[in-house]
Order: structure tokens, then C-alpha cells, then sequence
């Protein structure tokens, strides 16, 4: 994050001048949160955030800090529960008066925390794409939102696939579902196709037979998953014991990274494909040296997914956005987050938005036995619109 890297030099301000409502910051630190799901079925998902958040503030710690001020960090387990998320976020906001929290996956854990950010005014750095239909100035949203990455992998998979019915399957809980609506009217209204079958599950639900006889008997163009968490292994596992591969049936998901992959195996969804704005095969300088430093850190065999990256930038743009403001205060963090932009973050070129989410680019990925995925298309810079009209 080099194009940031000078603002690490900032000598340090008073703090009665750079924060005066509260926050736990001293002259010499800064302490922020992170509230993630480090136990239970959302552990494979998640564990990636936690690691590139420290990743990112370890960096900054080492360039100097955030206005002169080491990041300190007070590290909370949502659990994948979320009534915990909001239990936590409560106190790291009240209690402990962190100067900002990085976290959540689920757009349930966010949804739970989300009314106490606001009435605590907090900020949010939410790594994880998601089903829009949301905007707070109390949240920083560094994943992608339904325009971004549902309608254009939509497009995508229809044009080059020449795909009219489409098998839709997710989760139970908001995001699959709200996801699930905005693809099917997309489908249904721009695309002229045809859903022959939505069904969801229990988080955490590993018996997937009824429903692969289900795809069977209607032999869709698109299976399109939105299957979350640790019920992806066994879901990828008994479609390709059932001979359900990728050279007899097309599937797309948006909910599936490197991370998940790790614990699904390459070699069980090889040929499947994902939309993402980030994967870690993509080959440019600021990646290579982020897939390096973060490998060097937990290890040669740890991968790195979309959410991953995205949370990686978290602290980035929190850090630019204090500086800019010259004050931890929440409400100037806020209003100096607009038009901050990173030239060289590990996916490429991104800029917060007047809406408080990033421009940024889709791209279809297809996976390989090595559990990476090659990158087979990338949009064009997409505006973040988080009410698309016709899909509310």
C-alpha cells in the first residue's frame, strides 16, 4: 500500500485535537476492534478476514501507525451466532470504545450489529460481498453489493453459456435469499429465462441428496449457489459423487472463494465457476506482494479469497480516512471517506463512493484441481448502486 505509505510519517497531533468524543485512543495508540466468526460453521469463511485485518495493521504498525499512533486491537469471536455479533459489537463500542471495527461475514451478523453502530455511531469497515439493498454512514462496505456481482455474473454466464433455466439454490438466512430475488427478476425480466427450482438450507445443514436428485430430474442450463460456510464441503462432495461435474452441468456461485475451496478440494468442483472482484491467482505487482507477505505470515498453504482481500483493505482505507480528516472522530471519518482511492490495492483500482461502497471490477473465475481459479473474464469498472431500480 505504498500510495498510503507516507501518510504513516504524519508526526502526531494532539490527541484533545484528533479526538474529542471519547474513543480509546492516547497519545501513542489507537485501539480498533475486530468482531468475526473464529468458531463455528462460518469459521471457514471468516478465519481469512481476521488474518488479512492483522496482516494490514501489522504493516501499518510497522510504517509508523495512524496519525502517529500504534493500532492496537481488541480481538472478539461472533461465533456464528448472531445475537453474539450484536452482544459484541455493543461492547466493543460502549465499553470498550474502539476508534472503529473491522468485521462480520453474513449479512445476518451485519444486520444484527448494524442498528447499534448507529445508535452508538461507530464505523463498520464490512468486508463481504452482499445483496445491497443497504447504506449507512456508519459502515464502510469493501465488498461488492448485487450490481457488482450478481447482475453482471448473470450477464456473463447467460451470454456465454447461451443459458435459459437456471437451478437457484442458498442458505437460509437474508442474503441468500434477498440474492436469490434480485437473480431471479433479473432472469426472469432482462435475460427472458427461466428459474425451474429454488431451494434453501440450514447454515451448517451437510445432507444434500433430495436436492441432487432435484437437479437431476430438471437438468438446468445454471446451477446457481449461494451455499455459505461449512456446508459447501459436503454440497461439493455429493454433487461430484452423484456425477454431477462440470463437464456434464454449468454452476455458478457467488459465495464460494479460495477459502472455502481450501476445504471443499480443487478436485471437487473443478470446471465450476465464480464471480468475484478478487481472486489470488490475478497477476500485478500489489497482489503478488500481498499474496507474499500475507503467505509469509500464516503459512505456504494458505489461500486467500475474495472477503480476504477485501477485509485486507479495511484498515487501509480507515487509515487514509482518519488522515485525511485529521481526527479519529467518527462523524469526520465519515464525511472524508467519499473519494478516497487506492491505485495499487491487491484487486486493482478502488474508490469509496458517495454511497460508502467501492468501484470496483467482476470477474469469472473457473476452478482448477490446485483449488485456484483462472480468470476467464473482468468487467470494466462498475459504480456501486446499492438500490438498483426494478430490484428493490
Amino acid at each position: 500500500m505504498l500510495a498510503l505509505a507516507t501518510a504513516g510519517l504524519i508526526a502526531a497531533p494532539p490527541t484533545s485535537e484528533v479526538n474529542t468524543t471519547g474513543l480509546a485512543v492516547t497519545d501513542t495508540t489507537v485501539t480498533v476492534g475486530q468482531l468475526h466468526s473464529a468458531t463455528g460453521t462460518m469459521a471457514i469463511s471468516e478465519t481469512g478476514s481476521i488474518q488479512a485485518e492483522q496482516l494490514a495493521i501489522d504493516q501499518i504498525n510497522e510504517m509508523g501507525g495512524v496519525l502517529g499512533r500504534k493500532i492496537e486491537v481488541i480481538k472478539e469471536d461472533g461465533a456464528s451466532d448472531w445475537p453474539t455479533f450484536a452482544e459484541k459489537a455493543k461492547k466493543l463500542l460502549v465499553s470498550d470504545k474502539v476508534g472503529t471495527v473491522f468485521g462480520c461475514w453474513t449479512s445476518a451478523s451485519r444486520k444484527a450489529v448494524l442498528p447499534i453502530f448507529e445508535k452508538e455511531n461507530g464505523m463498520l469497515y464490512y468486508p463481504t460481498f452482499y445483496e445491497g439493498l443497504e447504506q449507512s454512514k456508519n459502515v464502510i462496505y469493501t465488498g461488492q453489493e448485487a450490481t457488482q456481482q450478481i447482475l453482471a455474473g448473470l450477464d456473463w454466464i447467460a451470454k456465454e453459456k447461451s443459458a435459459k433455466t437456471y437451478y437457484l439454490i442458498g442458505s437460509d438466512y437474508i442474503w441468500p435469499r434477498t440474492s436469490n430475488k434480485i437473480a431471479r427478476k433479473h432472469i426472469e425480466n432482462v435475460l427472458g429465462g427461466k428459474v425451474v427450482g429454488e431451494e434453501y438450507y440450514a447454515l451448517g445443514h451437510t445432507q444434500f441428496g433430495s436436492l441432487i436428485n432435484k437437479i437431476k430430474l430438471k437438468k438446468p442450463d445454471v446451477i446457481y449457489a449461494i451455499v455459505v460456510g461449512g456446508s459447501n464441503v459436503s454440497f461439493y462432495k455429493q454433487l461430484k459423487a452423484a456425477g454431477i461435474t462440470s463437464d456434464k452441468q454449468t454452476l455458478l456461485t457467488i459465495s464460494v472463494t479460495e477459502d472455502e475451496v481450501l476445504g471443499i478440494g480443487g478436485e471437487n468442483l473443478v470446471g465450476f465457476y465464480s464471480a468475484m472482484k478478487y481472486f489470488q491467482s490475478l497477476d500485478n505487482e500489489a497482489n503478488i506482494a500481498f499474496v507474499k507477505a500475507f503467505k509469509d505470515k500464516y503459512g505456504q498453504d494458505s489461500v486467500i479469497g475474495d472477503v480476504t482481500q477485501a477485509a485486507y483493505l479495511g484498515p487501509w482505507l480507515w487509515k487514509a480516512a482518519v488522515e485525511k480528516a485529521g481526527s479519529f472522530d467518527i462523524d469526520k471519518i465519515a464525511a472524508a471517506s467519499p473519494g478516497i482511492e487506492m491505485d495499487n490495492a491487491p484487486e486493482g483500482y478502488v474508490k469509496i463512493h458517495e454511497n460508502h461502497h467501492l468501484w470496483s471490477k467482476l470477474r469469472i473465475g473457473q476452478w482448477g484441481s490446485d483449488g485456484q481459479a483462472k480468470v476467464l473474464y473482468e468487467s470494466d469498472l462498475i459504480e456501486p448502486n446499492p438500490f438498483p431500480e426494478g430490484y428493490q
